[in-house]
């Protein structure tokens, strides 16, 4: 089956941890078709170097100016020529065989939309694992949890393309362009899998969990919780729990301790 990796690099990113990104695509047991890459506004010399490096690969449409996520994802999907398109970070590592194990649920179960996968987060080194998130592995369990948190690890899906369209492709929501994505694919009665493996290496910085909080981080998320309300994803007293708790842990709660209670609670 062919596929298509989408993925984008703005200049916050470092190019060395670019660099590793793109290898990991190309040391997979399956090689993608294609790579789209979004470069989403201005990037530095070392930046354009490492595209330089992989041209022959690349696919490469560039913004003039910093879009964001949501408009650089919806983009580098428009472009893929592929029905099954993977997402991919510019500062993670992909296993060798994460392709290989998503192309193999498609084939098994053709209902599918999305299949995504378990993700360990690293510091500096991938031997320095500092937690996983471990997300439900059936539709319905994704479903579920679905009403209380994210439940796909957006950098280790892959997906049908018809489907994401069907469901109005990626659509700006700051920090939450993905969640967004997949309620709206719900309430299209689309199908959910993901499989048990860790598919992804994800980079993270020592205050990465402390650092998700604060009022606009709120607000993105209360705004989306009033989605769901609306929509009848979620009940009254379901939206009171999920936005006090959120409340709680973005606003309320100091920098330290959301660390400290993200790596305790919310990974393992």
């Amino acid at each position: 089956m062919n596929f298509s990796v989408a993925m984008c690099v703005y200049e916050g990113d470092n190019p060395l941890f670019f660099d590793k990104a793109i290898e990991s695509i190309l040391d997979n047991t399956l090689i993608p078709d294609e790579i789209i890459l979004i470069v989403d506004g201005p990037i530095s010399k070392k930046h354009e170097q490492i595209i330089d490096k992989y041209f022959k690969e690349l696919t490469v449409y560039r913004f003039k100016e910093n879009q964001g996520h949501g408009v650089a994802r919806r983009k580098s999907l428009e472009l893929c020529n592929n029905e099954l398109v993977a997402l991919m970070d510019a500062d993670d590592i992909c296993l060798k065989d994460r392709f290989e194990k998503q192309i193999n649920v498609f084939k098994n179960n053709s209902k599918l939309s999305i299949v995504g996968g378990q993700i360990e987060e690293f510091i500096d080194d991938v031997e320095n694992i500092i937690g996983k998130r471990e997300v439900p592995l059936s539709d319905d369990n994704i479903k579920t949890y679905m009403k209380k948190r994210c439940p796909m690890n957006q950098v280790t899906v892959m997906f049908k393309k018809k489907d994401i369209i069907k469901a109005g492709n990626y659509l700006d929501w700051y920090s939450n362009e993905d969640y967004y994505l997949w309620i709206r694919m719900a309430l299209n009665n689309l199908k959910f899998q993901n499989i048990d493996d860790t598919l992804v290496y994800v980079r993270v910085g020592k205050e990465a969990y402390q650092r998700r909080g604060g009022k606009k981080y709120f607000l993105s998320e209360f705004r989306l919780q009033n989605y769901m309300l609306k929509k009848g994803i979620i009940s009254v007293p379901r939206w009171i729990i999920n936005v006090a708790e959120r409340f709680v842990l973005q606003i309320v709660m100091p920098n330290k301790l959301r660390g400290i209670i993200f790596q305790k609670l919310a990974r393992r």
